[in-house]
């Protein structure tokens, strides 16, 4: 798949977020057959003021985009040398839904195939935990005259992707891509792109009906998971009741496995969906002791997005989750309230060796 025409394409942008943040920069490299075809680049004014923090990362200011084109004003432009392309990127969920979002806002509706970058280094390369560009780059030897820019960046993803066909076995290389190009069917009643933005990362998902919630979810992976529901292969006649009514879901991504469990747990008790089997207690349960002196957090942390969060636990009790240090203020005065079965979440979890999350002692 990596011999089709494709574009490797790097976006900047004043934030983090589709709906509301803008782009101020596009880079791309044009590529067929495995050679380069050539590289373009704009920046793009975009209507908003550029936040002082992401000034400094990127070093494009409210000046430099002032007499820049909107994005409407290059947008053919864009759309034409994207028409017909493999759309690689890194986080490539972060820049396609930029894409759709602006394009969407000048009247005109993208769609594209999708090949991110990080998923493709971790099915490569598991044995690593960080897959950012700044990792990728020094483990292979890749150099970026200007990181942060659009440009810059889109050439360093093409130095790497010609970096694993050199040294890799090609067979392998190609299944892999495959796999992660590949896109699933919805069923009718979802729009065709409803998958797209699904990201392979822990979380919880909620399946709603026409009247009800049909569904709550939780997993490591939120994509293989969601889309497990509408594969050819059915695990059973649930899953193809949920695919005949879901007519929209909403997920939300968690740094960690821990926090997905414990918010599927809540979601299940506040919305009792249709489908979800209900926990069964037989007898009474014997607690066994808190381990820890009082109260504590469990820091989970998603390397390749710099995105962590500290769960906030007393005595089997979940009070919280913290995001930063006004929230975990907050919590400081909250009273434990038990429940069963987040003390089985708990015990599961602390029982087995922890990946990509620490104990933080919060007692004293």
């Amino acid at each position: 798949m990596l011999d089709q025409p494709i574009v490797f394409l790097d976006l900047e942008t004043t934030g983090a977020t589709a709906s509301h943040d803008r782009v101020t920069e596009v880079g791309l490299i044009e590529v067929d057959q495995g050679r380069f075809i050539g590289e373009w680049s704009t920046l793009v004014n975009p209507g908003i003021g550029i936040p002082p923090a992401i000034q400094a990362l990127t070093g494009i200011t409210d000046d430099m985009v002032a007499r820049a084109p909107g994005f409407d004003d290059i947008s053919r432009e864009l759309k034409h040398r994207l028409e017909g392309r493999l759309l690689v990127a890194h986080n490539a969920r972060f820049d396609y839904g930029f894409l759709r979002s602006e394009f969407q806002r000048t009247g005109i509706r993208y769609r594209s195939e999708v090949l991110c970058t990080v998923k493709l280094s971790r099915r490569l390369f598991p044995g690593h935990t960080r897959h950012n560009l700044d990792a990728l780059m020094a483990r292979h030897g890749i150099g970026c005259e200007a990181r942060h820019r659009a440009l810059g960046d889109a050439r360093a993803l093409w130095r790497l992707v010609q970096c694993w066909r050199r040294t890799l076995d090609a067979a392998t290389l190609s299944t892999v891509v495959a796999g992660l190009v590949l896109s699933p069917t919805p069923p009718p009643q979802l729009p065709e792109d409803v998958f797209d933005d699904l990201p392979e990362a822990p979380g919880v998902y909620v399946f709603y009906g026409e009247n009800s919630v049909l569904y709550v979810g939780k997993s490591a992976n939120l994509r293989a998971r969601v889309l497990s529901h509408f594969s050819g292969e059915h695990r059973g006649s649930r899953d193809l009741r949920i695919a005949g009514e879901v007519v929209r879901f909403d997920w939300t991504e968690t740094p960690g496995e821990l926090g997905a469990q414990i918010e599927a747990s809540r979601l299940v008790k506040a919305l009792t969906p249709v489908y979800n089997r209900p926990a069964r207690h037989s007898g009474e349960l014997e607690l066994e002791p808190w381990p820890f002196r009082g109260r504590i957090g469990v820091r989970e942390t998603a390397f390749e997005f710099d995105r962590s969060e500290l769960i906030v636990l007393d005595r089997w009790c979940y009070l919280g989750t913290a995001r930063g240090e006004h929230e975990l203020r907050e919590l400081e005065e909250r009273e434990p309230v038990f429940d069963l079965d987040t003390y089985r979440i708990l015990t599961r979890f602390l029982g087995k060796p922890r990946r990509a999350s620490s104990i933080v002692d919060l007692a004293a």
